[in-house]
């Protein structure tokens, strides 16, 4: 095994692991999960940007192909996206962990329509799955590295590009439909609205 695959598979796992949190946060329907799901993206993203960094600060602070060089080149790609989450996502994970405290007081309170389209956003959980899948095709090279051959990387260029799209899309209709849903009005109840007729 590949001394910088000990570095780089543990570090897709906690990217993979905070992308398929933020993916079913939509889903929660109570705000007390909603916040402490949020808690555990929160923490999740912060230690894969910590590591992140640590990991491409050593590599470029060393000379030579050093496991932390090797390491460092297979984070090339997941520099991107990694900055989105430092930029975009974290705020957005701690606004709407702050947004879902605020219910937190009644347990049985359902997560409102408006809080579960901010954790549908596409800047949620896109950027989070993008960083973990962008490790995998070095964690490939470092374990077989006969798979990426000239005649691969075309195709595993195209194949990695329509994913992601297929990601985003799907990230965007979910964000739009419970934008939608937030966006219409409570119907009122049958006795507000006898008492208004009275």
């Amino acid at each position: 095994m590949e001394s910088h695959l000990t570095v780089l598979a543990p570090l897709a796992a906690v990217w993979l692991a905070a992308g398929w949190l933020a993916d079913g946060m939509p889903r929660l329907d109570r705000a007390r999960a909603l916040r402490r799901r949020a808690g555990w993206v929160l923490a999740l993203t912060l230690t894969g940007l910590g590591v992140t960094v640590a990991v491409l600060v050593v590599g470029l602070s060393s000379a030579g192909a050093t496991p932390a060089d090797r390491a460092a080149a297979g984070l090339a790609l997941a520099a991107a996206p990694a900055l989105v989450v430092a930029v975009c996502t974290v705020r957005r994970v701690r606004r709407l962990r702050a947004g879902a405290g605020a219910f937190t007081a009644a347990p049985g309170t359902p997560a409102p329509h408006g809080l579960r389209a901010a954790a549908a956003h596409p800047l949620v959980g896109l950027p989070l799955q993008l960083t973990g899948l962008a490790i995998l095709p070095a964690m490939v090279a470092a374990g077989a590295p006969d798979v990426f051959g000239p005649g691969v990387t075309g195709p595993a260029i195209t194949v990695g590009a329509l994913g992601v799209a297929a990601i985003g899309v799907r990230h965007a209709l979910r964000h739009s439909r419970l934008a939608e849903r937030a966006a219409q009005p409570r119907p009122a109840s049958p006795r507000a609205a006898g008492a208004l007729h009275v």
